[in-house]
């Protein structure tokens, strides 16, 4: 986490430096300490209150700077797509408005859709920048909407704040318990 927090705004830098190898290959490290750190956290059963938190502070902070950065080097392309981009944001602020309202906190569910637009933005981060291709970003942003939404109905049917909660159902099946 604290690697990722520190790196966001060297991307940025990057960006502004007009760097575009480096800032990719760091956006690809940064990506995969987030991948590692879920993971070692999975296997070494490591849960914290404050490891959720910070995770996800850290994700803002570097899916912030890969948008800056993406919008600064590749604006040729990424002009086109700022309605779509401001959709994921608009959905992502919905539901992290709704979760400070509900529970006084930023939701921090980790859900496995959430998973899936993490990859997902990967490869089109990845396209974007091998190839100006932007038609992967939408489908990662499609994505990234229905996970926020997804967001926003976990923290309906949850009844108190709760982290790591993989999908919808379980929080069906939570409020049911």
């Amino acid at each position: 986490c604290v690697l990722r927090l520190a790196g966001a705004p060297v991307l940025v830098a990057l960006a502004v430096l007009d760097r575009p190898f480096w800032f990719l290959g760091l956006y690809l490290f940064l990506a995969f300490t987030d991948w590692l750190d879920g993971k070692l956290a999975i296997l070494l059963k490591q849960r914290s209150v404050i490891g959720p938190r910070l995770d996800s502070v850290a994700d803002v902070a570097m899916y912030g700077g890969l948008l800056i950065g993406g919008v600064c080097l590749t604006w040729d392309v990424v002009r086109f797509e700022i309605l779509w981009i401001a959709l994921a944001l608009g959905s992502y602020a919905l539901s992290t408005v709704y979760g400070l309202w509900k529970f006084g906190r930023i939701p921090t569910y980790h859900t496995r859709a959430a998973k899936t637009s993490w990859l997902l933005i990967l490869i089109a981060a990845l396209l974007l920048f091998a190839k100006d291709l932007a038609w992967p970003m939408r489908v990662a942003i499609v994505f990234v909407i229905l996970a926020n939404i997804e967001a926003l109905l976990i923290t309906w049917v949850l009844p108190e704040r709760q982290s790591d909660v993989a999908s919808v159902f379980h929080a069906i099946r939570f409020r049911g318990e």
